[in-house]
């Protein structure tokens, strides 16, 4: 989907599934273990706080209106961060998050069209600013969502709109080959996806390229939120939904290539 605001309005359903999630919180639950590994909830609302931050700084120089911003810039703003207390922490997480969606949300459509940001050699209009920014929202906001509700899934709506991230950006950044080859089919339910995921020097992920591929290519069926969090790290036993259908061994080699964070 090419609607620059379709993403920014999937965005929003985010921040507000997150708000929706944290402000009922007690103060314990704020301090306590999120799914992401090593940070309690408190931690994920800093980090998508100070995200948030970054994007509004980077904002006027992919206008087009000032300077991009030097990456010393971040620094100093994640130590601000990490001083924060907990109750801090994630107050202004969401203050900032909800801030920077609003400002998404006021752009004009011509100021839309002229977002052109370098992303380590990446060009990335509209669309690519938002995806990037709700690929991360949708993941950390189930993160949050899933210490409550072991069944929790991603929200629904935005799993169209990000399951292209995985073979164009996750598998080739995320996955960690293993130390055999391995070529494993990947097919998907809502939205239907058919992908070869090869394991080699590298980790890559193409579309199916036909039958003729098949007879020794192990095939795994899976809803497409599963795949998402699966390239995220985030597909252990316990979260793995019963929909899924795959040989153990070959979901266990999934899992390692991909670790998560």
């Amino acid at each position: 989907m090419d609607d620059a605001r379709s993403w920014i309005e999937t965005l929003r359903e985010s921040h507000d599934r997150l708000a929706g999630l944290v402000r009922p919180m007690t103060t314990e639950q704020v301090r306590g273990p999120s799914y992401c590994r090593d940070w309690t909830t408190a931690q994920v609302l800093s980090h998508l706080g100070s995200g948030a931050e970054i994007a509004l700084m980077t904002l006027p120089g992919a206008l087009g209106q000032g300077e991009p911003v030097s990456r010393d810039a971040f620094g100093p703003l994640w130590d601000v961060w990490n001083a924060k207390t907990p109750d801090a922490q994630a107050a202004d997480g969401l203050e900032a998050d909800e801030r920077h969606v609003r400002t998404l949300e006021q752009l004009t459509d011509g100021q839309l069209a002229r977002i052109r940001l370098d992303f380590f050699g990446t060009q990335l209009d509209a669309v690519g600013l938002v995806r990037m920014r709700l690929g991360e929202h949708v993941m950390h906001t189930w993160d949050v969502a899933v210490i409550a509700d072991p069944k929790a899934t991603l929200q629904a709506d935005a799993v169209p709109l990000l399951i292209g991230n995985v073979p164009r950006f996750l598998a080739p950044r995320l996955g960690k080959p293993l130390p055999e080859p391995l070529r494993v089919r990947i097919s998907t339910t809502d939205p239907v996806r058919d992908y070869l995921l090869t394991s080699g020097e590298s980790v890559s992920m193409t579309d199916w390229p036909g039958e003729q591929e098949s007879d020794d290519v192990p095939h795994v069926g899976m809803p497409a939120e599963a795949l998402l969090r699966l390239a995220y790290g985030r597909l252990d036993p316990e979260h793995t939904p019963p929909s899924v259908s795959a040989d153990p061994a070959i979901l266990d080699k999934l899992r390692a290539i991909f670790p998560g964070f």
